[in-house]
């Protein structure tokens, strides 16, 4: 069969009956035996280990999603062609679209816990402060401390295997909240435990090394947006990077018509007091704020995007790390901070402490030349006054409460808040 459709390819066949034959071409090698045809290959999008941080583990936060990564299921906004590279692995976050279907897109946030220059450091801080090296195996060298051999012992995560790290999260541990971390720990199958039993060696290594870098994704696996607090949805972990549901920062809305500022500044109140009184009894803090620490959803509700300078004081059992204990301090206590950096004491925080910070940075910026002189006048002295650390006998509340009393009138029911409308419209509550 080969021989005859060679025979007419040749130069001496008739050219009629090379018309017979044209669709199977004349190249002999290949006529002499049918091929399938190929199928279009779809362009791939390289992924190096290095940059999402995979080469590090098991010193890093989790590999629950990296099959989206790899499956092109989560792509970066840059992703428009297959001539396009990845994003620069120098930024701190990413903005990215997700799909569980194919069909169906949603923005997310992909953010890295720290920079890249700063996780660099301190990869170099491990090798040259254990094994005395340039370079080595990050995991080899953090099994060898002490703090890691404790872990691996224990059964339970207790106080004393957190302490001196520099977390805000964990300056005040109680048992209570370690408890929680561990039951709802999501880089590991949900055995709803408070036991570490079902916590191997990496996942150990893992969860260690997130507290110790940066606990955000921790406050966000165990405060869970769907049950209320105010945070975007955690999605998973690949190597050193987080993917959370995606919000604008507020930093975008400081230049906002009168009636969202409004809306936002008073949602901005109702977290603040949200974190200090809610049904488990813990107070939240904040250690720091600024521009990027809240951000807003699509719908116009308003969260927290930056929870890595959250603390929490358990109010219905207290800190149970006793004097001298939060001094100590190891390789783990200087992955991104200054090893000799004090330690904020926890009976040092009261309620005013976040509502001032907030006042001092944020609500300013927001508010600042929004309304007509009646109004703007009253928020500039409260601002003022709230920005000086509120003197006088009224506490937190009583304050949120008066900032809110002015602002609630200025208030708008229409599309542009999605979060509460059209409920506004049937609600005397708005």
């Amino acid at each position: 069969m080969g021989r005859w459709i060679r025979s007419l390819c040749s130069r001496d066949a008739d050219p009629l009956m090379l018309l017979l034959v044209l669709a199977l071409g004349c190249n002999p090698s290949t006529a002499a035996t049918a091929s399938p045809s190929v199928p279009h290959v779809k362009p791939s999008y390289s992924f190096g280990r290095t940059f999402l941080g995979l080469d590090k583990c098991n010193a890093c936060i989790g590999t629950s999603i990296c099959k989206k990564f790899f499956k092109e299921e989560i792509r970066f906004d840059t992703w428009l062609s297959s001539h396009l590279k990845l994003p620069p692995s120098s930024l701190l976050s990413y903005s990215g679209n997700y799909t569980d279907d194919a069909k169906s897109w949603r923005l997310v946030d992909i953010t890295r816990l720290t920079s890249k220059y700063q996780h660099d450091r301190a990869d170099k801080r491990i090798c040259t402060s254990l094994l005395k090296t340039k370079t080595c195996s990050l995991e080899r060298a953090l099994r060898r401390t002490q703090r890691f051999q404790k872990w691996l012992r224990a059964k339970r995560l207790t106080p004393d295997l957190v302490q001196g790290l520099s977390s805000p999260l964990l300056r005040c541990p109680s048992q209570r909240l370690l408890d929680r971390i561990v039951r709802r720990y999501a880089e590991v199958p949900d055995a709803g435990s408070i036991y570490m039993d079902h916590l191997t060696d990496r996942d150990k290594l893992r969860l260690l090394y997130t507290l110790a870098v940066n606990p955000h994704p921790i406050l966000l696996q165990i405060f869970p947006n769907v049950e209320g607090w105010p945070f975007p949805r955690y999605l998973g972990s690949c190597g050193r990077l987080v993917v959370s549901a995606s919000t604008r920062p507020l930093r975008d809305f400081f230049g906002a018509a009168p009636e969202v500022a409004a809306d936002l500044a008073l949602q901005l109140l109702a977290v603040l007091r949200s974190m200090a009184t809610n049904d488990l009894n813990y107070f939240f803090y904040f250690t720091h704020v600024d521009a990027g620490t809240f951000g807003v959803f699509s719908n116009g509700h308003l969260f927290i995007r930056d929870a890595s300078t959250l603390g929490i004081i358990d109010k219905e059992e207290g800190s149970q790390l006793i004097d001298g204990q939060q001094e100590h301090k190891d390789i783990f206590s200087c992955l991104t901070v200054d090893c000799q950096s004090a330690l904020v004491s926890c009976d040092s925080i009261g309620e005013k402490h976040s509502l001032v910070m907030v006042c001092q940075d944020l609500l300013p910026r927001l508010l600042a030349g929004r309304f007509q002189p009646p109004v703007q006048v009253r928020v500039d002295a409260f601002l003022q006054r709230c920005a000086r650390g509120l003197g006088g006998d009224g506490g937190a509340g009583e304050a949120m409460e008066e900032l809110a009393e002015i602002l609630k009138p200025l208030r708008s029911c229409d599309s542009r808040f999605a979060y509460r409308y059209p409920d506004c419209r049937y609600s005397d509550k708005y």
